[in-house]
């Protein structure tokens, strides 16, 4: 299993370009269906648009598709799908929506306007990459959690859960290579008194 980029959540960010209303929509999307799910769930919400223009791009046989929706041939979809490839993300869905101000923009304008949106919706959705990470928890006294909490965030380990009862049990994900590190500050923390036990594995934000 190899790392990759994909966008953390989905949003939207948008722009004016001669009277002309661009709005830039990402979501990641693992499937066809999820990605095909999202462009219709745009065009439902801008109706009155005058083009919604879908590109994504999957992990899943590197499947790759755009539609310019109206535009001129390959102002549109294109450009969208160009900037998907250059910034590397896969698993991830984009859609432009315009809203037509009523001033012609022209081919090189076109290009431009949809691939600025396209930019714009990726950095809004937020850039991350994604690895091959092992799934671990451990269980400590409350006096611990602070040092502990601080310690995982330190080697860049993602907490995901942490369960308050009569102990304190923190779920996380970390790179592989970074549980001997782990296990060596859990032991020097607290006198080797914890250690942590792998429930599993998972892709997880590094």
């Amino acid at each position: 299993m190899l790392e990759y980029k994909t966008v953390e959540r989905e949003s939207y960010a948008e722009f004016i370009e001669k009277k002309s209303r661009f709005i830039g929509y990402v979501k990641p999307v693992s499937s066809a269906q999820e990605a095909q799910d999202f462009i219709s769930a745009v065009k439902s919400k801008n109706r009155e648009a005058t083009h919604n223009v879908p590109a994504y791009v999957l992990r899943d046989n590197n499947i790759q598709r755009c539609s310019d929706d109206g535009e001129p041939s390959g102002t549109a979809g294109a450009p969208v799908l160009d900037v998907i490839l250059k910034s590397g993300v896969k698993d991830v869905c984009v859609v432009v929506t315009r809203y037509f101000g009523g001033v012609l923009l022209g081919a090189g304008g076109l290009v431009r306007a949809y691939s600025h949106a396209s930019k714009i919706a990726l950095d809004a959705g937020g850039i991350i990459t994604m690895a091959p990470c092992a799934v671990l928890q451990v269980e400590v006294d409350y006096s611990y959690y602070e040092r502990i909490h601080i310690m995982l965030e330190e080697c860049g380990a993602n907490i995901e859960n942490c369960v308050f009862a009569d102990d304190v049990k923190i779920v996380f994900s970390v790179r592989d290579n970074r549980c001997d590190e782990i296990s060596q500050k859990l032991t020097e923390i607290s006198a080797g008194r914890y250690s942590f036990v792998k429930t599993g594995e998972k892709f997880a934000k590094i």
